[in-house]
């Protein structure tokens, strides 16, 4: 493992292996990201097609990103809630209930920003 604690670009480089192995337990774990990742792969060629400026394109691919984001963020937050325990607590599904509220809510954001790019 590499040393978390290190500092200047020995520390980015360890960032870097630190977020791809982050990326990967994400991928093998967390079957949402993944219909997510097929999302961005169908929604970036389409956006650089549909897209009359490079703005749109950007807000338009930008939009899915934060569904991923999000996502990773969820993610984190259901694995150190399941690490706590399994057994049911009010307070560890709140955790699980609002991570998932703010997936939903990406989710509508890249809706909505889709359907006014495409439609205006």
């Amino acid at each position: 493992m590499a040393n978390q604690n290190a500092k200047g670009f020995k520390r980015i480089y360890n960032a870097i292996f630190f977020s791809a192995a982050g990326f990967k337990a994400t991928w093998q774990h967390e079957e949402a990201f993944r219909q997510e990742m097929v999302l961005l792969i169908i929604a970036s060629p389409a956006a650089i097609f549909l897209a009359k400026t490079p703005v749109e394109m950007l807000l338009l691919i930008g939009s899915v990103v934060l569904v991923l984001l999000v996502e990773l963020l969820n993610s984190a937050i259901e694995a150190a809630v399941d690490r706590i325990g399994f057994e049911h607590h009010e307070l560890s599904g709140r955790a699980k209930d609002i991570g998932s509220a703010a997936v939903m809510l990406s989710l509508a954001w890249a809706a909505i920003t889709w359907l006014v790019i495409l439609i205006f």
